[in-house]
């Protein structure tokens, strides 16, 4: 693969996406020689998707596409851990994986972003699915209430970004937020991501007891 660079890497159960925020509490020393090495550098590591095994302790198998995290925000306590705000950059391939001493690191490949199909149709599609889901989680009693701004964000972002706040704002399982990670094309993935909230949406209603239009 070319072009790869070497990364510090965090692995973690949850997916980030670019142009999307996501809260870390950073507690194991590993991980803090991590933060502390990052902040003195140029605050940035690589975020992947555990695929088997634990967050804790090393051993774990993880999958090969995620994104770069910028420290926006960090708190040090008195006992060393962390509380960190990261915000997603670009995605990256992992070409290669480095030892974990003294902790992950990788080499690693940035990912390419093809142009948003210019169809607000396809949004405004993708936009009811997500606000439907949420909508029928809320009603289930899942913490997954509507939020007035869903997708927008920074207007002035473009297009990507707005396709992958409406990614993050979808609340779907890791798998699921891993193929829409993975996903090359962002016509594929604005189609994929409708799919996988109607589908959802699709289940919600029958636990309802409702047809599907609700």
């Amino acid at each position: 693969m070319d072009g790869t660079r070497r990364l510090a890497m965090f692995p973690l159960s949850a997916v980030l996406f670019p142009h999307s925020e996501l809260v870390l509490h950073v507690f194991e020393p590993r991980y803090r020689a991590l933060v502390d090495d990052c902040l003195a550098a140029d605050r940035e590591f690589g975020v992947v998707l555990i695929a088997r095994g634990s967050e804790v302790g090393g051993g774990d198998e993880r999958f090969g596409v995620g994104t770069v995290a910028h420290i926006a925000e960090a708190t040090r306590f008195d006992d060393g851990r962390w509380a960190l705000l990261v915000e997603g950059r670009g995605r990256i391939a992992v070409a290669a994986w480095l030892a974990d001493a003294p902790y992950p690191r990788a080499e690693v490949a940035d990912l390419p972003e093809g142009p948003v199909p210019a169809d607000e149709w396809l949004f405004e599609r993708a936009t009811s699915a997500v606000r439907r889901t949420r909508t029928l989680l809320s009603e289930l009693g899942s913490p997954a209430p509507m939020v007035a701004d869903l997708g927008a964000g920074d207007s002035g972002a473009g297009d990507g970004a707005r396709l992958w706040r409406l990614c993050d704002k979808a609340p779907l399982a890791a798998l699921d937020r891993q193929r829409l990670l993975e996903t090359d094309d962002p016509g594929a993935r604005l189609r994929l991501l409708t799919a996988l909230c109607e589908e959802m949406s699709g289940d919600l209603s029958q636990l309802l007891g409702r047809g599907p239009a609700g």
